[in-house]
């Protein structure tokens, strides 16, 4: 802030003010403050000044004292004729009356009472008294609003308010790259988005051409200046709420107001009043065109929905981020959800401040001080990957330059190294990717040799609402195939099990896996078992203390309902820890349709590599950190050199020290890795000459194979046929638990065989035909993989997840699904650890 000395010079017609810089200055001596204190500060424009007040004496003595009269008299009318803003602070010293809705206007004269809208706005008590007195002709507009208002909205409907949302005038900036200077709009003229996208200084309206000269050459308005100062904001009386927010359509189950909109404008045709009647129902809406697995906003009472935010709530790292927003988060909710909706409403382009602007109509001088914030909020929100992410094409950098200064070195070609190295790539840094293999995409690998894309790793997606596969399928134009919901359990000798034998062990399962859950609320780490034992040790308790007794195929259900366990966790449950099992179950997960990505996993993949600089055949050997650069050496003996680097190889690879760390990783890390499990499952698929299974199956895309023995278990427990338009003859199969290590070192065709037998077996009344070719994975002899996914092993915490993935010394990093506590063992854990580093870097 300046600080100047001005001396106010009271003479019998003027007062001259000087100041330290520029030429004194006239103004009518009714222009005089009512009163002005000797030395006392005041505000103008944004800019404190000192005021000395000083008589001159240069009339003629005789009349020194009737001159004195007479400006005690011009005082008091000045006192009478002028009056300063109410509001302690506001620089406005002679306000003006931007309402005009009285006959008997102060405009910019005396009023009884300045009503305070923010520095720069203001209404007189006259066009108060217009709208808020009964006898008036504006108080039937204002009672009309006001039940609109109260009608769908939560906070008070005060004149105030009905200024500001209603009588306001609208502030445009114009769209000249180099102008850009804001201009208000006459009060009769309304805001759209269309005119805010278009706008230009001087602008005629009604069809009207403007010749007059340049309009751009004309000064800007000097409380503009002002907005951006955080005094402004905070002298600011009401929050802005946005009218035709492309978020609206989402949030019509809330208060408008609460989530930064006008309630007199609110799009819903459902009133308010019923919903909240009826507790505020969940309504997800049905918005045209838009996928319906893009549901960014948590309806009112629901929960547990991964990804999601809450439009009336800031978030954690929201709050650190624009702490200035804590007491009041109005604007920033405003902002986010505007964003947040424009996005999912066109995630194919590049989501930008001067798309968005255009959509963020309020009246009032606010307005420029939400374009500012939006860049911003824009900007924090690209960085965390909410927006602008996925497989998008850039053709500038999504960041400020700020926070382009950095080289990377991603080490691993999966899931989690090509959305950081995208996602670092499009905020305009340089990233160098390093895969051991000749091949991108880790533990993602397709084969297409039988007529269609069958995933060796991953091929289906659990829970497509909010994930960000899905999205990047809209992106690509994918479409995924929805699983039914139907499997039947065949017997080994053909016959199908009844559904109810089905849902009564599936009911029992359950209630085994609850009274583990309860067991271990009060256990420590050290108290940790294995969950197989454990889940053995309430099987008993719960039969002696019933007295049920299961009947031999009832038995054989529970080992198929064990058998999906070992496929959920990668492992025998001998190995896992019944504490921690399921750890990530207590965070928000993917809801909403299981798919089978009939493209396959590298059809998104492929395209998040296209243009990043990929070093195929580079296995790292060393990462030395102990400089200001990071060194990076590959078996080969080439270097790189980079200010960080992004770690992202399998779990099994740094259990095994397959990269030397330069200092030593910390000890904390190196327990957490080896506290988790590398989880290993297996899978076949075979193509065969026709499809011998239709008539059977009847249209259901799996079907579960129950074991005759507990040790067979896992030996082909589903089978799912791999392609929805039944014209291709693939089915593939997963390997679990003990199983894996059965097969470990058979020859495949051994492998082909065993399936074949247990195939013929579940379709005994049929001919089942030799399979026309086949394949079986090897992850566990797989030289960069060793694993499928990690576990907890006993003894172990989720804990773990988050340990790994903390970065060392601001200048190593880690992702892959062994780092993401949240979604771990999935290809979306592994983008979004991805997408989460890539922030951090860009960040630190």
């Amino acid at each position: 802030m300046q600080q100047g000395i001005l001396t106010v010079c009271i003479q019998d017609c003027a007062i001259s003010v000087s100041g330290s810089r520029g030429r004194a200055k006239t103004r009518p001596a009714v222009m005089e403050p009512a009163s002005v204190a000797e030395n006392q500060p005041i505000r103008s424009s944004g800019r404190q000044v000192n005021v000395r007040v000083k008589r001159c004496n240069n009339t003629p003595s005789g009349q020194s004292k009737r001159k004195a009269v007479d400006t005690e008299e011009e005082e008091d009318q000045s006192e009478k004729k002028y009056r300063k803003c109410e509001k302690a602070g506001c620089s406005a010293t002679y306000p003006v009356c931007f309402a005009s809705a009285s006959e008997r206007c102060a405009k910019n004269g005396y009023t009884s009472r300045w009503y305070h809208l923010s520095c720069g706005e203001h209404f007189c008590n006259e066009c108060f008294d217009h709208y808020y007195r009964s006898h008036k002709d504006g108080y039937e507009k204002y009672a009309s609003w006001k039940r609109v208002w109260t009608g769908n909205g939560k906070s008070e409907p005060s004149l105030k308010a009905f200024m500001a949302d209603q009588q306001l005038p609208y502030w445009v900036q114009c769209t000249k790259s180099d102008c850009r200077k804001w201009r208000q709009l006459t009060k009769e003229i309304q805001l759209t988005s269309s005119l805010a996208m278009t706008y230009r200084c001087g602008m005629k309206f009604n069809n009207v051409k403007n010749e007059g000269p340049d309009q751009c050459s004309q000064p800007e308005d000097m409380r503009v200046a002002e907005v951006i100062d955080s005094w402004w904001h905070s002298m600011l009386i009401l929050p802005p709420l946005l009218k035709d927010s492309p978020a609206s359509p989402f949030l019509i189950a809330y208060y408008p107001d609460c989530v930064g909109m006008s309630p007199s404008g609110s799009p819903s045709n459902i009133p308010l009043s019923e919903l909240k009647a009826e507790h505020l129902r969940v309504i997800q809406p049905q918005i045209p065109g838009l996928c319906p697995y893009f549901q960014p906003f948590y309806q009112p009472n629901e929960c547990g929905k991964a990804l999601c935010v809450r439009p009336d709530m800031m978030e954690l790292d929201e709050l650190y981020e624009f702490p200035e927003f804590s007491r009041d988060p109005t604007m920033y909710l405003a902002l986010r959800n505007l964003i947040l909706a424009s996005w999912h409403r066109d995630c194919k382009e590049v989501l930008t401040a001067q798309k968005c602007a255009a959509h963020i109509i309020v009246r009032g001088l606010v307005r420029v001080r939400c374009v500012q914030e939006l860049d911003r909020v824009l900007c924090f929100m690209t960085r965390k990957g909410l927006i602008n992410t996925g497989v998008l094409s850039v053709k500038e950098p999504l960041l400020p330059e700020p926070y382009r200064n950095k080289k990377v070195v991603v080490i691993g070609g999966g899931a989690s190294g090509l959305a950081a190295a995208r996602q670092l790539q499009n905020f305009g840094m340089q990233v160098v990717v390093l895969e051991a293999r000749d091949r991108i995409g880790g533990r993602v690998w397709d084969d297409t040799s039988m007529g269609l894309a069958v995933g060796r790793g991953a091929q289906i997606v659990n829970g497509c609402v909010n994930n960000p596969i899905a999205l990047m399928c809209e992106q690509l134009g994918i479409k995924m195939h929805k699983l039914g919901d139907r499997c039947d359990l065949i017997q080994e000798g053909g016959r199908t099990t009844d559904p109810t034998i089905d849902k009564r062990m599936d009911f029992h399962f359950n209630a085994i896996l609850d009274v583990v859950s309860e067991w271990r609320k009060d256990k420590s780490q050290q108290q940790d078992m294995p969950l197989g034992e454990k889940i053995q040790e309430v099987y008993k308790a719960f039969l002696q203390e019933s007295g049920i007794q299961f009947t031999d195929l009832e038995e054989k259900v529970l080992q198929f309902h064990l058998s999906n366990l070992e496929f959920a966790c990668g492992s025998s449950l001998d190995q896992v820890s019944a504490r921690s099992w399921d750890h990530n179950e207590f965070f928000a997960q993917f809801s909403g349709d299981h798919t089978l990505f009939t493209q396959g996993y590298s059809s998104v993949l492929n395209k998040l590599a296209e243009g990043l600089d990929i070093r195929l055949n580079t296995p790292v050997q060393t990462i030395d950190y102990s400089g200001e650069l990071v060194k990076i050496m590959s078996s080969s003996g080439t270097q790189w050199t980079a200010q960080k680097v992004l770690v992202t190889v399998p779990l099994a690879l740094l259990q095994k020290n397959t990269i030397q760390f330069n200092p030593p990783l910390p000890e904390r890390k190196l327990k957490a890795i080896h506290s988790l499990g590398a989880g290993i499952i297996e899978k076949i698929a075979l193509q065969f000459p026709y499809r011998f299974w239709d008539s059977k199956i009847q249209g259901s895309d799996y079907f579960g194979h129950i074991p005759p023995g507990p040790e067979n278990r896992g030996m082909f427990g589903v089978f799912y046929d791999m392609d929805p338009k039944r014209e291709q003859c693939v089915l593939m199969s997963v390997i679990t638990g003990d199983a894996v290590a059965t097969i470990r070192d058979m020859e495949d065709s051994q492998v082909a065989n065993l399936c074949m037998k247990v195939l013929r077996e579940l379709f005994r009344e049929q001919e089942v035909p030799e399979p026309v070719k086949y394949f079986v994975t090897h992850w566990s002899k797989d030289v960069w993989s060793q694993m499928a996914y990690s576990f907890v092993k006993t003894g172990g915490s989720g804990e773990a997840y988050d340990i790994i993935a903390e970065e060392v010394l601001g200048k190593l990093f880690f992702a892959g699904e062994a780092t993401n506590r949240h979604f771990p063992q999935t290809v979306t854990g592994a983008y979004l650890s991805g997408i989460r580093e890539a922030s951090k870097m860009a960040a630190l």
